[in-house]
This record gives structure tokens, C-alpha cells and sequence, in this order.
């Protein structure tokens, strides 16, 4: 297996072979690949940039006749996420390093998102300073900061690119082994308000067996765990806080997506889902809220967290798209309602307490659960019945002989007991 090296070589190809050179002396085979376009190439390629825009279904010649830059970058960077998923189908990659500016970032980090967890991917970038989210999604991306300008071998990018081809060679020749233990993975997605739920429930899985992810439903974690479900990673899924679905809907700053609640059902994973913290929206510092928020009820979390209510028309479109999402479920699931309140601010006497726009959550996933599994229970989100509830369905859930257990079922908060009716 190889590195795949990539960079416009038009206008990093001396920095490239830099690169090349002192990871071949690391004792590593280096595939190069040319991501530029319209300049000439100032060293030769392994993967030359006319293979690169037919991997992506064009051609070097469209491109330049075209003249337009951000086009020729995008198409580099589907050209280059396509060529690393088959190199790494095929076997023949064993980590991705890039050089770039805005347009070389843009490529490189194309490709290493397309890699799965585990898969060395770094990223020397002039951007890694700044806000890189976007670069990085829900990936295991290294970002190194340039700190000067990729251009030229100098003082300061000697050492920079020497460290970024020893840090590879790190990761690929001393990549952390397979634990002979390993137990089935389960994702759980916890926020502050919503932590004693998912703590206990996390405690019964792992009693089971099952070792737990915890997801912190902050927009980037939601990502995260949808991309390792879709890599098949992933026995269960106890996705009891769907927050993020509420700041995709509202606009809030912690959004995960639309595609949020997707992969699981998708891919026949079973998944016990309940609404945890959809009675907000996140917003930064007072100051920070869009007026047209003006005149909404608004909890202050802390200094950089301000919380705002959901309204009975926002809850029930909430509950409308959690139920339709989790119908689709090709495997197994089961949708929970805590009927007492969904986070540690919405029960009685808390600022969040709203038994209208509760209603109008669950009454909405009433209307649209369709075939899957709806139990009701008369507790909090928060009360330990509910957590011993969730975390044992997901467990008969995974089971391999679990059994259908009808549509619509109510819960003793006292026993975890169901009935249930068609």
C-alpha cells in the first residue's frame, strides 16, 4: 500500500516532491497525484491530472477551455475523492496527505472525507488556523497549519513539511491494533440536559456487552455518528437525543444536517429513538440571536449559550419529521416518548416546562410513526425508568432473534413493563 500524495503541481510541485522525497527516506511508497489544472506541471505525476478529471467524468481539456477556476477545483476534488475510494478498495492505500491553500484544501480534505475512521488523512493547510469545520466534517482529519505560505522550501516550511511527512509515517507504520476483546459498538447521543439518561443507559449496554459511543448532539457529533453508522461500524443506535434536529428546523447553530435520523433507518441498524432536548434551540450569546427571534422565550445556559424555547408549532413539525424519518427504518426500531418532560429544563417548575408544546411534540410522532414501535411512558426523560426502559429494548432489539412487537405500546414507569395494542 501506498501514500497518496496530493497537491496542484502547478503551484506546489516543488513543495510535493519535498514531500515525496522525505517519505520515501521514511521507508514509505508515495503515490503523487496532480490536482492542478491550469498551469504546466513542475514535476511529473504517478497520478497525472487528465486520470484525475476523467475519475470525475471530464476532461483536462473542458476544464481549461472553460477557464474557470472554482469549476476546475471542484471537479479536481470529486476526481480526487473518487480516486482514494477505490485505491482504498482495492487495498493499495494506506493514508492521504495533502498540501494546499483554499482550492488544495478543498481537494485534499474531498478525499480524506471519503475515507473511513481509522484511515491516516493530513491535511497541511494555509486555512488550518481558521475555522476548519467545513474541511473536516465528521472525520478523523489532521489539520496543520502551514504557518507560512506553501510556496518555496524555506526556513519555516522545511520543517513544517518535514514534520507533516513524519507524523504520517507515524500513523501508518505505527497504526494502533485491533483490541483482541473487542465488543459490539453501540452510538448514544447525549447533550448537558439530557446527561443522567444516557450515563445510566450507557452503564445497562455496557453490562450487556456492548461498548458505547457517546455522541454529544452538538451538530458535529450528530455527523459524526450518522458517517459510522453508514460505514457499518455500528450493532445499535440509542438515539435519545435528537436536539439537532430542532436547530436544523429553527435555525438555530448546532444543526447537524437534513440528513440527521437518516443513516440507521437506512441501513437496518436497529435504533431506539426519543426526543431529548427538543425543547430548544441553540443560539451563541445574546447578542448573537437574529431578531427575528425577538419576543421568544430564552433560557441563558451560560455566557456563550443561549437557549430558546421550541413552540407547539415547531414541536409538532419536530415530531411529524422524527416519526417519519424513524418509519422508514428498514431494521428494527422503537420511537420512546417521556411524556413527564425531555430535558432537565422542560418538567415542572423548570424555565422550559411547556405541557402544550409537549403534547404538540408527541401527538405529532403519533400521527406519523406509521409500522414502528411507539411506547409511551409516564416519566421524565431523565428518570431512571425511562433509561432502563430504552437501554433494554435496544438490547432485545439487537438480539438476533428479536421479535416484531406490534405498532403503538404504553410503559409502566414503575416495572418497565409494556402493553401493547394495534
Amino acid at each position: 500500500m501506498k501514500i497518496f500524495l496530493l497537491a496542484t503541481l502547478d503551484t506546489k510541485g516543488v513543495e510535493a516532491q519535498f514531500v515525496r522525497e522525505r517519505l520515501q527516506q521514511l521507508g514509505l511508497a508515495v503515490t503523487l497525484v496532480d490536482c492542478g489544472c491550469l498551469g504546466q506541471p513542475q514535476v511529473p505525476a504517478d497520478v497525472g491530472r487528465a486520470e484525475l478529471f476523467a475519475a470525475a467524468g471530464t476532461t483536462l481539456e473542458a476544464l481549461r477551455l472553460a477557464g474557470d477556476r472554482g469549476q476546475a477545483v471542484a471537479q479536481a476534488a470529486e476526481g480526487a475523492r473518487r480516486i482514494a475510494r477505490q485505491a482504498f478498495e482495492q487495498g493499495k492505500l494506506a493514508g492521504v496527505l495533502a498540501l494546499g491553500g483554499s482550492a488544495g484544501t478543498t481537494i485534499g480534505t474531498s478525499a480524506m472525507r471519503e475515507l473511513p475512521l481509522g484511515v491516516p488523512k493530513l491535511m497541511v493547510s494555509t486555512l488550518a488556523s481558521g475555522q476548519v469545520r467545513p474541511y473536516v466534517g465528521d472525520k478523523d482529519i489532521l489539520m496543520l497549519n502551514s504557518v507560512v505560505d506553501i510556496a518555496g522550501i524555506n526556513r519555516i516550511s522545511r520543517q513544517v513539511l518535514g514534520n507533516a511527512a513524519a507524523a504520517m509515517a507515524g500513523m501508518v507504520q505505527h497504526a494502533m491494533p485491533s483490541a483482541a476483546d473487542e465488543r459490539p459498538l453501540v452510538a448514544a447521543t447525549m447533550f448537558g440536559v439530557t446527561t443522567p439518561c444516557v450515563e445510566r443507559a450507557r452503564q445497562t449496554l455496557e453490562r450487556a456487552g456492548y461498548e458505547v459511543l457517546v455522541f454529544h448532539a452538538t451538530g458535529n457529533g450528530g455527523q459524526a455518528m450518522e458517517s459510522l453508522i453508514r460505514d457499518g461500524l455500528l450493532a445499535g443506535v440509542l438515539d435519545l437525543t435528537t436536539t439537532e434536529l430542532a436547530d436544523e428546523l429553527v435555525g438555530g447553530i448546532l444543526s447537524a444536517g437534513p440528513e440527521r435520523l437518516t443513516a440507521a433507518a437506512s441501513a437496518g441498524v436497529p435504533q431506539v429513538v426519543s426526543v431529548g432536548a427538543t425543547d430548544m434551540v441553540n443560539f451563541g450569546p445574546p447578542e448573537t440571536i437574529p431578531p427575528r427571534f425577538a419576543g421568544r422565550k430564552f433560557h441563558h445556559h451560560n455566557p456563550t449559550v443561549t437557549l430558546m424555547r421550541t413552540t407547539a408549532d415547531e414541536c409538532a413539525a419536530l415530531g411529524r419529521e422524527i416519526a417519519r424519518k424513524v418509519a422508514t427504518s428498514k431494521g428494527p426500531a422503537v420511537i420512546c416518548l417521556p411524556l413527564l418532560g425531555v430535558s432537565a429544563i422542560d418538567r415542572a417548575g423548570q424555565p422550559f416546562d411547556d405541557p402544550a408544546a409537549r403534547e404538540a411534540l408527541f401527538q405529532g410522532i403519533r400521527q406519523q410513526h406509521g409500522p414502528v414501535e411507539l411506547v409511551e411512558l409516564p416519566c421524565h426523560i431523565n428518570d431512571p425508568q425511562f433509561a432502563d426502559f430504552a437501554a433494554q429494548r435496544l438490547i432485545e432489539l439487537m438480539a438476533p432473534a428479536a421479535e416484531p412487537r406490534g405498532n403503538t405500546s404504553s410503559a409502566n414507569a414503575t416495572t418497565g413493563q409494556s402493553r401493547t395494542s394495534q
